[in-house]
């Protein structure tokens, strides 16, 4: 077989791909709202300043 993998370890690779994509963007989005809250919360008595 291709790359010298068994059909049914192909089909096990595109099932963990499958359902860790989803995944994956949840995470980025859940991540990309955290750094600008985070960012939001950083403005102190003085603007900027950290």
């Amino acid at each position: 077989m291709f790359l010298g993998l068994e059909w049914y370890w192909w089909l096990i690779i595109l099932a963990v791909l499958a359902i860790s994509i989803p995944f994956k963007v949840k995470f980025v989005k859940w991540w990309g709202k955290r750094a600008q809250e985070k960012k939001k919360g950083q403005h102190g008595k003085w603007g900027d300043d950290e």
